[in-house]
C-alpha cells in the first residue's frame, strides 16, 4: 500500500477477501439495481444514462455505455459470481440475471468487443452514427435526448453536493428514480461494514478509484442527511443495518465530520469517531471551510494556519475573469499585510482552464475596445502583483 500510494500514485484500498472485493461488490450491485427500477418505472436506455452520468458526478459513460466498455458478459458474470458465492447476501434477488440482459448476451451484443451491445456504431450518409437498443423491441433506433425539468434546472450548478440534493428533491420523474436508487444503494452499503471493509471511508476510496465516481456512497448519504437515507430506505421497504440506527440514537449525526481542518469517520466497531488515516499528511481545503477570511462570489481565501494564505476560485472550469482577478489583488494586499506566505490551490478536476474567453470574444464581437483593453491589462497587472508581491507566492496546479 506504501509502495502504491508514494511510488506509483495509486489509491490502494484494504479490503477483505470476498467475493467481488469492495468497487465491483457495490459497482455492480448498483448497476443491476438499476436495472431493476428501470423496468419498474419503464425508462429507456437513454434516460438512464442521462440520469447516472456526470450530473450527479459519475463517468460520462454512467450505466449502459459503462457496461458495454467492460463487457456485458463480464457484467453477468460477476453478478452471478456474488450471487452463487455470496449466500447471505440479503441482496441476492437484485443480482438475478433479467429477461432483456439474458437475451442481448444470447444475442452475443456484448459490447464495444463485438460491435454492439447497449449502443450501436453505425456509418450512415451524415457519418457516423450512434443508435441506440430499445429493450421492449430489442431493435436499434436513433438515440433520444432525455427530458427531465430537474436535469435542466441543476445543470447550472456547480457544486455536486448541491446538485445532487436538488436532483434528490425534485418532484418529478428523476426525483422519484433518484429516491429509489438511493434507497437501494444506502442499504447495501449499511449491510456491508464490516463484511467486505471494517471501516465505512474504504467503500467510498474503493467507489472514486475504482467506478470514477466523484462522491462515494457514504458520502453521497452525508449530503442527503442520515435520518433522510434511513427514511428513503425503509419506504421502499429495504432494511438498513442494525449499526446505523444505533449511530444514529447515539446522537451521531453524520458518517464524517471536519474538526480542526480534519476529517473523521465514524467507526462502527468503536461506536466513535476516528481520524481519516493520510488526511493529515496534506491539505483539502473544502475540510477548511470555518478558516474562509474573505470571499466573493467566485473566490475563498483561507488561512492555512503557520500565517499563510490560500487563494481558490470556482469558476466554470476554474476560468479567470474579472471576480478572480479581484481576488488575487485581495489574497496578495492581505498576505502582505498580516501574513507571510501565499498558495494559490483548486481542489478541482482542472486547476484553470486560462483566461474566460467567452468574456474576451462577448467584448471582441461588441467592438468594447475600450473592456477588452482593461481585461487584458488587469489580466497582466494581476500576473505581476503576484510575481512581484513582498511575500512568498506558491502556485499548486492540480498534477
Amino acid at each position: 500500500m506504501h509502495y502504491g500510494d508514494l511510488y506509483l500514485g495509486k489509491t490502494t484500498v484494504l479490503c477483505k477477501d470476498t467475493p467481488a472485493f469492495i468497487a465491483n461488490r457495490v459497482g455492480v450491485y448498483s448497476i443491476m439495481a438499476i436495472f431493476h427500477i428501470m423496468q419498474e418505472m419503464g425508462l429507456g436506455i437513454d434516460e438512464v444514462d442521462a440520469l447516472t452520468g456526470p450530473i450527479i458526478g459519475r463517468p460520462k459513460s454512467a450505466t449502459f455505455r459503462t457496461a458495454d466498455v467492460v463487457g456485458i458478459d463480464t457484467l453477468v458474470k460477476v453478478a452471478k459470481g456474488v450471487a452463487d458465492n455470496a449466500p447471505n447476501d440479503e441482496a441476492r434477488a437484485i443480482m438475478e440475471i433479467p429477461p432483456f440482459l439474458q437475451k442481448v448476451v444470447e444475442n452475443n451484443w456484448l459490447g464495444d468487443k463485438t460491435g454492439q451491445g447497449f449502443y450501436k456504431k453505425t456509418k450512415g450518409e451524415g457519418g457516423k452514427e450512434i443508435l441506440t437498443l430499445n429493450l421492449q423491441t430489442m431493435e436499434y433506433g436513433p438515440k433520444q435526448r432525455a427530458k427531465f425539468a430537474s436535469i435542466d434546472a441543476a445543470k447550472p450548478v456547480e457544486d455536486l453536493k448541491q446538485r445532487i440534493k436538488m436532483l434528490a428533491n425534485s418532484g418529478d420523474k428523476a426525483g422519484e428514480f433518484y429516491k429509489n436508487f438511493h434507497a437501494y444503494l444506502f442499504s447495501y452499503i449499511s449491510h456491508r461494514i464490516p463484511e467486505i471493509a471494517d471501516d465505512l471511508y474504504k467503500v467510498d476510496d474503493a467507489m472514486k478509484a475504482g467506478f470514477g465516481w466523484e462522491i462515494g456512497a457514504f458520502e453521497t448519504w452525508d449530503v442527503l442527511g442520515l435520518e433522510n437515507g434511513i427514511k428513503t430506505i425503509k419506504d421502499k421497504g429495504l432494511t438498513v443495518a442494525s449499526w446505523v440506527e444505533e449511530m444514529l440514537a447515539s446522537g451521531a449525526k453524520s458518517f464524517y465530520k471536519i474538526e480542526d481542518g480534519k476529517k473523521f469517520y465514524y467507526d462502527q466497531a468503536s461506536k466513535s469517531y476516528k481520524p481519516v488515516p493520510g488526511a493529515d499528511a496534506f491539505i483539502i481545503l473544502e475540510n477548511l471551510s470555518n478558516n474562509i477570511v474573505w470571499k466573493n462570489s467566485a473566490c475563498n481565501l483561507y488561512d492555512l494556519g503557520d500565517g499563510i494564505l490560500s487563494l481558490e476560485w470556482k469558476t466554470k472550469m476554474n476560468t479567470i475573469g474579472g471576480e478572480v482577478l479581484e481576488g488575487v489583488h485581495k489574497a496578495v494586499d492581505r498576505a502582505e499585510k498580516d501574513f507571510r506566505g501565499l498558495v494559490l490551490a483548486n481542489d478541482a478536476a482542472n486547476f484553470s482552464a486560462g483566461a474566460n474567453v467567452g468574456m474576451i470574444f462577448m467584448f471582441a464581437a461588441e467592438q468594447e475596445y475600450d473592456e477588452l483593453d482593461m481585461a487584458v491589462r488587469l489580466f497582466q497587472r494581476s500576473t505581476m502583483r503576484l510575481r512581484y508581491s513582498s511575500i512568498p507566492v506558491v502556485v499548486a496546479p492540480m498534477g
